[in-house]
């Protein structure tokens, strides 16, 4: 690891960087072909959903776990059974030296990287007067702190014209669940990184991006949002949305694949709303 591998412009097939103006995009297919992307939290819901739809769009994914190597694995063979390339890397996030531990691993199959999604996070929901400390710090270490040192380290290996994408969440513009106020805050403080940050890398043609989903049907939400029993819960999160759905794994992916693309080149330093409507 060095800075020479911050600074090449090109990718580690010799191509162009996906920023370069210019650029044909061609088939969605191929469009990623060359470059490397690393998907945090790349194991489960959203991030094997972008890990997948990275993967089926030509880039090698490394796809990261905190502590369930085998759902990382089978993301891996996902993408392999469709034709893609991948590798699963594991670092417990929330922990002094996680991005250390993160990028050593990564170091060990790739060098270099053009894509990183920052997606890894968790969340609670508990009332203002009962939050405490440790809680507190729990949510900032792994929702804001990881990302920051992550991204930092990243830059040392990031290639110009690459894309550094987090995702965030509506509640972080929208107060409409108050008992998840402090991992709201971890994503409004995620937004203030994309945004000033966009202003330090674009020199080199990097992009920086927030993608900020709303309810989305993942295992994590499938205790209230699955079965039977949860039809009134589920029928009252699509309300929320303006096109009367639940958001998919697919749906956000499929915006982060836009802005890892050669078209989503002149995007960057912005908050894109991927909520289904449910902020308008």
């Amino acid at each position: 690891m060095g800075a020479s591998k911050g600074n090449a412009t090109g990718t580690a097939s010799g191509e162009a960087a996906p920023g370069e103006a210019g650029r044909t995009a061609g088939s969605a297919a191929g469009r990623l072909a060359g470059r490397t992307a690393l998907v945090t939290g790349g194991s489960r819901g959203i991030g094997r959903g972008i890990a997948e739809r990275l993967g089926r769009d030509g880039a090698r994914v490394a796809v990261h776990y905190g502590s369930n190597e085998a759902a990382a694995k089978e993301t891996v063979a996902a993408i392999e059974r469709a034709g893609g390339s991948a590798f699963a890397i594991g670092a417990e996030l929330g922990r002094p030296g996680d991005a250390e531990a993160l990028w050593t691993a990564f170091d060990a199959h790739a060098d270099g990287v053009d894509i990183l999604v920052n997606n890894a996070g968790i969340g609670t929901s508990r009332p203002f007067a009962d939050t405490d400390e440790a809680e507190f710090d729990r949510l900032f270490a792994v929702n804001t702190k990881a990302p920051y040192f992550i991204t930092q380290l990243a830059t040392e290996r990031l290639r110009d014209g690459g894309r550094i994408i987090n995702i965030s969440s509506g509640v972080s513009r929208a107060a409409v669940m108050p008992d998840i106020l402090t991992y709201a805050m971890t994503k409004g403080a995620l937004d203030v990184f994309t945004r000033n940050l966009s202003k330090v890398l674009g020199p080199r043609g990097i992009t920086v991006n927030s993608v900020a989903p709303g309810v989305v049907d993942t295992d994590v939400n499938a205790a209230w949002l699955r079965g039977e029993e949860n039809e009134a819960a589920r029928a009252g999160a699509a309300a929320l949305s303006a096109l009367g759905k639940v958001g998919t794994v697919e749906d956000i992916a499929d915006v982060v694949a836009f802005l890892a693309s050669p078209d989503g080149r002149w995007v960057t330093g912005q908050w894109l709303d991927a909520t289904g409507g449910s902020l308008a």
